[in-house]
Order: C-alpha cells, then sequence, then structure tokens
C-alpha cells in the first residue's frame, strides 16, 4: 500500500461492505490499516494451526501429498524386465502406469537399480 501511495494512487471501495475505505482521505486510511493490521494478525495463526494439524496427522501415521506411482511392486517388475533383451520400454511403462522418466529414474536399463528405485524398496 506504501508503494501505491508514493505514485500518488489512491484506493476508493464503491460498493458493498467496504464502501467506508477511501485510502485518498486520512481516516480512510485508517480503515484501511486496521483492516489490514487484523488480516495480518490472524494469518499467523492459521499458519500455526495448519502446522499443528499436520504435525498431529504425522503422528498417527497420515502423510499427505500425492501417493507414488513406483512400487516397490512394479519395481521388481520393472527390474526384471529391464534385464530381459526384448522389453519395449513403451510397453512396460503403459503397463506399470507410469512415465519413461520414472520408469528411467528408479531402473537404469540394464535393469539395475538406481538411488530413487533403493528409496522405494527402504519405504515399502
Amino acid at each position: 500500500m506504501h508503494d501505491l501511495t508514493e505514485r500518488g494512487i489512491g484506493l476508493k471501495v464503491l460498493t458493498g461492505q467496504g464502501a467506508a475505505i477511501d485510502t485518498t482521505t486520512a481516516s480512510g486510511k485508517l480503515v484501511f490499516g486496521i483492516f489490514a493490521a487484523l488480516a495480518e494478525f490472524e494469518r499467523e495463526p492459521i499458519s500455526e494451526r495448519t502446522l499443528a494439524g499436520l504435525a498431529s496427522a504425522r503422528a498417527r501415521g497420515r502423510n499427505g501429498g500425492r501417493p507414488y506411482k513406483m512400487t516397490p511392486a512394479k519395481l521388481r517388475l520393472a527390474m526384471a524386465s529391464m534385464g530381459q533383451p526384448g522389453t519395449r520400454v513403451s510397453d512396460l511403462r503403459t503397463e506399470l502406469g507410469i512415465t519413461r522418466q520414472t520408469l528411467y529414474r528408479h531402473v537404469s536399463p540394464s535393469g539395475e537399480l538406481r538411488p530413487d528405485g533403493a528409496k522405494v524398496l527402504s519405504r515399502g
């Protein structure tokens, strides 16, 4: 808001519940400042509650986020298949329901386990 004021730009709400806000006047600046302070104050407790909720969920064994596409069973199948000379990567990745990048991130073309693949086996 300070940047806008320095450039000579004001805010004037014409309709609705905030119609009393006009930052071109002293009283409008006061009302706007109070609303801004309240919004900033409320933001902190919301953030704290969110972090507490995530920590509570983790303590109960729940982890957020998207589930992994590569499972230990898919990884073992990919390792066995990639080691075979007649394997078509496009068919294998379609069968496993993963992308080519995901396949190669976990398994080398010769069927050897890569670091991301080792993580999958350790968590599963």
